[in-house]
Formats: C-alpha cells, structure tokens, sequence
C-alpha cells in the first residue's frame, strides 16, 4: 500500500508501505478515507522533533482519522464489515497500573500514531483494535469523524474544568485545540466562553460558534475585557490552549476566587507562576494530556446536532498532494482551522 512518509525533517515522500502486520482475533483491518493534518505533524515536519519525541527514522504521518472496516478479527464484537468508522489512536497496555486505573492516556507504555518511532495512520489501510475503534452514526461524515480526535482534547479539558451550568470561561488560543475547548466548554453549560488569539482570522471562526466572544490581545487589554464581561469577578475557568508561554503569569490573574486553571497547550520551555497568588484564591490547577475514555461522548456530541463541526474544515487535498497539503499548512496556508487529507 502507499503511505505518507516524513523522511526527515522537511522532506515529505509517498511511498511503499511494506511493514506487515497480521489481524489479531481483536483487531479490525480499516480502510482509511479521511485524515487530519495536527498541529503536532507539522512541528514534525517543519522542526523533526517534539520535545523528547525525535525522528530518527521515516515516519508515517497522521493520527486524525476516519474510514471504513474491512476485515474483522474473530473475537470482535460491534463492528462489521463496511461499517464507518473513527479511530483513537493512543494504543496502551491494557493491563496496565495506568489502565486499570481508568488513566489510560498515561500509560508509559501507550503507542500513539505518529509519534517518533510509531508510524501514523496516513496509509491506505490500517490494523487498529477494535475497543479503539468506533462506529460512526449515520449523520456524521467521515470528515467529521476525522475531526473527533482534536475535540476529544476539549471534551477531557472540559472535564477537568469540571463546568457548572452557568460558568463564564476564557480559553487562550484559537486554533484548533484552542476551538475545541470552547466548543466543549459550551456543551458543558457555560453560558459565554472568552476565547483569545492575536490573529483575527482565528477569532472570525471562533466567533460562528454560539456563546463565544472573543478578543485580540494585541490590541484589546485582557484584563479588563474579562472583568467587564464578568462584572469584575473574574473567570470561572481557564483554560490555557495556546502553548505560547508569554501568556503566564497574566493568564491566571482571569481567574475568579475559588477558580478552575486547566492547562492543555504545551509551552516549549519553563513558565513563571506565583504560587502564593495562586494560594491566596485557592485556584485549582488541572492539566491535559491527549485524553481517556471520552471518544463516545464526542462523537455523541456531534451526532447530536448541537455543534457544527464541518464549518472547522477549510480546505482539503487529495492523497496524491500530501506533500503539497502539508506545505501549504506548514506556510499557514489561509487561515483555515483544520485541513484535511481524502483517500
């Protein structure tokens, strides 16, 4: 089969995939038909590296994914032949502590679609399990499916914010994690979610969703806009989605007394925080890594009609451009959220 190969950094090829892999009894064989492009691929391919996650050796991209079931293992059960559907793709040990804990997505030994040395899924088909695979509903396209995985991080941020009907939230950062904690943040009963960012494309799309506001730090002081919008008590919630590590310490001042901070974005290098402030508010301080056990819950969410996810997709490329798709993100092509790639 033909895969998409990030040889190194900067070079991306379309090649034989000849790696094989045999169909456990539990496993189910899918052929791939939408992917995302992350934010994380692109670090890879522009950078060749996250953090601790090198590549060192070619690397198939890709870990956003839908498709179709094309073989079924013998001890599977709930999905068939022909069925549509959405992969997670952090794999752990199934008995692990971690596991076993329900903490899954912080197991040392999860394998995770492209991420230095585990090939992604931008391939023609792949072997998956079939606890990680899930069947699509019938109103949910394939592209949405392929969007499930980035709103699975705003579903576990939203629940470690842990939301009260009502709340306000401020969300740092809208690109695509940044818009899918709003978005969660919404389904989870906030009544105005504040999202941030200094390019006003970004804050363009963030602003079709109901219930969202948004302001351009570059131009807007912060600080007084949240306590305007909050008759000067502050944010319920945090969320911090940027990464950008020049949003500390003003980030955690939105707070409200007796608040809720959830970090999901990754800043590259240490951040200053003034833990007495923090103290002297008693605000809770959460932290996201990818996610566990929320992948039904998001697509329920979709399914539901309450959210229109397919306005995130901006411009898509055949798999024979994969090359020219990731350039095109790489160079920040026209300010689309999410672009995607169609086998």
């Amino acid at each position: 089969m033909k895969a998409v190969y990030l040889e190194r950094k900067g070079e991306i090829s379309i090649r034989d995939y000849t790696e094989a892999k045999t169909l456990g009894s539990k496993d189910v064989e899918i052929t791939v038909k939408s992917v995302g492009i992350c934010g994380s691929d692109v670090h890879y391919y522009t950078h060749g590296h996250i953090g601790d996650y090198v590549v060192k050796q070619p690397m198939i991209l890709g870990h956003e994914a839908a498709g179709v079931v094309k073989r079924v293992g013998s001890e599977v059960k709930g999905l068939e032949v022909g069925d549509r559907v959405c992969m997670e793709p952090g794999v752990p040990d199934f008995e692990s502590k971690a596991s076993l804990r329900g903490l899954y997505n912080l197991d040392p030994a999860l394998t995770f679609w492209a991420t230095p040395p585990i090939h992604g899924c931008l391939r023609e088909s792949v072997i998956h399990p079939a606890a990680f695979t899930f069947k699509l509903p019938a109103n949910v396209s394939m592209e949405e499916g392929a969007m499930v995985e980035p709103l699975a991080i705003g579903m576990q941020a939203a629940m470690k914010a842990r939301f009260k009907p009502g709340d306000i939230a401020l969300v740092t950062g809208s690109g695509t994690i940044g818009i899918m904690c709003a978005i969660a943040a919404i389904a989870g009963g906030c009544s105005k979610v504040i999202v941030t960012d200094v390019v006003d494309n970004k804050l363009e799309v963030a602003r079709q969703f109901a219930g969202v506001v948004t302001v351009n730090t570059k131009t807007t002081d912060l600080t007084a806009f949240v306590q305007e919008a909050t008759e000067g008590w502050g944010a319920d919630v945090v969320i911090e989605a940027s990464g950008f590590g020049g949003v500390y310490p003003e980030i955690l001042k939105q707070c409200c007394p007796g608040g809720r901070f959830v970090m999901v974005g990754i800043p590259m290098g240490p951040v200053s925080i003034d833990v007495s402030w923090l103290q002297a508010k008693e605000i809770t301080v959460e932290s996201v890594f990818r996610y566990s056990n929320v992948y039904k819950r998001t697509i329920d969410l979709i399914a539901s009609g309450k959210i229109n996810i397919k306005q995130l997709i901006g411009r898509t490329f055949p798999f024979a451009q994969s090359k020219e798709a990731f350039e095109y993100v790489a160079q920040g092509g026209k300010g689309e959220i999410k672009v995607q790639i169609q086998l």
